[in-house]
């Protein structure tokens, strides 16, 4: 929104701008400022990229982070957006390709439109209204104006909701609704109204969202879909969840964490982060896990936590992690754990150090779940055999843990063999070490 007008101010005009408006990490002003629990705000790409490294303190004063939420600064935001535009008013500035007024005359005329409007009409519309939402020249504070005063989420969804919708138009406004869900420009309350318009007829809102995740034109729609289910499943309680989590909605994102294209060779880090936003808390209901399970979601949670870092950071591994020890808490869950040479075990412990404290202590307790409470062979083979592994519950046990995770890290420590040459087989390091004995 404010980048080109700071650009012609650093050029030409020369104004001095406010530390304040400076992001800590970054230097420069700030496009979508969000703060820490520490009070400290930061550009949310600089400090993303921050705690997707593995770090684990605030980088302006190094305290450890009990949480690692972002919080949107909206009053700073419209500070910055009042000195960018009064400190730009003698530069011309670019016409958005979709004005205000011109959105504004979009919502009315899908408001207004019936049942026997075609979606030919229809998709250009939308699409416009998406090129609105989406453009970096329009004015964050008009496009959250549309959404709070034009009632643009209550006219998507009653389109979301249209029985005879064909898939085009459905993919225009899955699109929409993720760029309301997702952007910061947002206020929290109208994007809360939004979902609250999703649940008004729950089972057609999923549907139809189901209908674009599994036959979407694109990668970038099936994504769309999965942000906008994220936000309906993190509004419902428990038994809402197992309702809403029917097998055809997880087998699909399961599909959209794996492989992106048809050779199985690539995986697209925001389809992952998508998919397993929505694994991460349909996990979490008990009675959803043995469904979760049986959508073969092991195997590609294994193939997530072998991936590298550009497509699985550590916030996406620490997801991972978590529904893979949801997945240990069931019978089935383990099994699959255990099958293949116990494939998945050796990932969870090849990447449990790089994936944050949650995601280490997440790892140590499938590991205990497999090896230790249920003692199976395969899982314990597979454990001891994986580089490093002992370095790393030593690690973990030394990383200020919780007492249960530190517990079973001492545990899974026993399955390591002592001999004469090291303290630890798979202790992997150049350091003499002089043993008791």
């Amino acid at each position: 929104m404010m980048r080109g007008k700071q650009e012609r101010l650093a050029q030409g005009l020369e104004v001095k701008v406010p530390s304040l408006f400076r992001c800590p990490i970054s230097l420069d002003v700030m496009r979508s400022p969000v703060s820490l629990c520490t009070g400290v705000t930061y550009e949310r790409a600089s400090i993303q990229r921050w705690l997707e490294s593995g770090n684990t303190t605030c980088p302006a004063t190094m305290l450890p982070l009990p949480s690692t939420d972002l919080v949107p600064n909206l009053t700073l935001q419209r500070l910055i957006h009042v000195w960018s535009s009064s400190a730009a008013s003698a530069a011309a500035s670019p016409t958005p390709l979709v004005s205000r007024r011109i959105a504004g005359g979009i919502i009315r005329e899908l408001r207004s439109a019936s049942s026997s409007t075609s979606d030919d009409d229809l998709v250009p519309q939308l699409r416009k209204l998406a090129d609105f939402f989406s453009a970096g020249n329009v004015d964050d504070i008009d496009k959250n104006d549309l959404v709070n005063a034009g009632g643009c989420a209550s006219v998507l969804v009653s389109l979301l909701l249209r029985r005879d919708f064909k898939l085009e138009s459905l993919v225009e406004v899955a699109r929409i609704l993720a760029l309301i869900l997702t952007s910061d420009f947002v206020e929290e309350s109208n994007k809360k109204i939004a979902v609250s318009d999703l649940y008004a007829d729950l089972d057609r809102s999923v549907s139809a969202l189901i209908r674009v995740l599994r036959d979407g034109n694109g990668l970038e729609s099936r994504i769309d879909a999965a942000i906008v289910l994220d936000a309906i499943i993190a509004a419902s309680d428990a038994g809402t969840m197992v309702l809403i989590a029917e097998e055809e909605l997880i087998r699909e994102l399961v599909r959209l964490i794996g492989p992106s294209d048809e050779k199985g060779a690539a995986m697209d880090r925001r389809a992952v982060e998508a998919g397993l936003g929505c694994l991460a808390r349909i996990s979490a209901a008990k009675r959803a896990r043995p469904r979760v399970v049986r959508s073969g979601v092991v195997p590609a949670l294994a193939r997530v936590l072998m991936a590298s870092s550009a497509v699985a950071p550590a916030a996406t591994a620490e997801k991972a992690l978590r529904v893979m020890e949801a997945a240990a808490g069931c019978a089935e869950g383990r099994a699959a754990i255990c099958e293949d040479g116990a494939a998945a075990a050796t990932a969870v412990v090849a990447r449990m150090v790089k994936a944050g404290r949650e995601g280490a202590e997440s790892a140590v307790a499938v590991l205990w779940s497999v090896c230790q409470a249920f003692r199976d062979r395969r899982a314990v083979e597979a454990v001891a055999a994986a580089e490093g592994g002992a370095t790393k519950m030593l690690l973990l046990m030394q990383s200020g843990c919780s007492p249960a995770a530190r517990q079973m890290a001492a545990d899974l420590l026993k399955i390591y063999r002592v001999n004469s040459k090291s303290c630890l087989a798979g202790y992997d390091t150049k350091t003499t070490h002089i043993t008791p004995f």
